[in-house]
């Protein structure tokens, strides 16, 4: 019992210290996962090794709260390319950092952070097969209440050099809920129990 509630402190603690008093860095940080909440149609520009367009494709992204101002669960879908990948976006406040977990159909995570005033993650070093070492880094920027940008880098010398991967346009598909409420609604008269034996 005794470990269980040391265990549940270790949860539970930092969230209540934190909501107390956040400094600014993690008030930008809960301002981009609230921005970020929501329903997205997303165009991907994917750019090849000699930076010319390799490809466009529409898509969509979906972020949810599963821990309000703190964790964001998503999906993000590009049918044409025949990508599907689950995402975590969430803020770890003891490290003082904003982070983007995704996981896609290869099974592979990829972990990108960033510090928590920032609108820049990076991923650790990632090994390749032929022996090299990628790193990743992903920048938003444009960013207004329905829309933002996001570019890709991709660095094989440590971060030295960047060469753009692909570029992302995300617009908030409109929430129609708000405009279906004041209208009215047709609604059935309750119908009178009849048994069937």
């Amino acid at each position: 019992m005794k470990l269980a509630a040391a265990i549940l402190a270790f949860f539970v603690l930092p969230l209540a210290e934190g909501a107390e008093m956040a400094p600014p860095s993690l008030a930008s940080a809960v301002q981009q996962l609230r921005q970020a909440a929501g329903h997205w149609n997303v165009t991907t520009t994917r750019y090849g090794e000699n930076g010319a367009v390799a490809g466009v494709a529409s898509g969509t992204w979906n972020f949810d709260w599963v821990v309000q101002d703190r964790v964001l669960s998503g999906r993000a879908i590009i049918p044409d390319w025949k990508q599907l990948a689950g995402i975590l976006f969430y803020v770890n406040e003891r490290r003082s950092t904003l982070e983007m977990a995704s996981v896609g159909s290869d099974g592979q995570l990829l972990v990108m952070s960033g510090p928590a005033g920032a609108e820049i993650r990076t991923s650790s070093a990632i090994a390749l097969p032929d022996g090299r070492q990628m790193l990743q880094r992903l920048t938003r920027y444009g960013i207004a209440a329905d829309r933002f940008e996001s570019r890709m880098e991709t660095s094989f010398d440590g971060g030295t050099s960047w060469k753009l991967g692909h570029h992302q346009l995300f617009v908030r598909v409109p929430d129609n809920r708000s405009e279906s409420g004041d209208r009215m609604r047709h609604r059935t008269r309750p119908q009178p129990y009849i048994p069937l034996t």
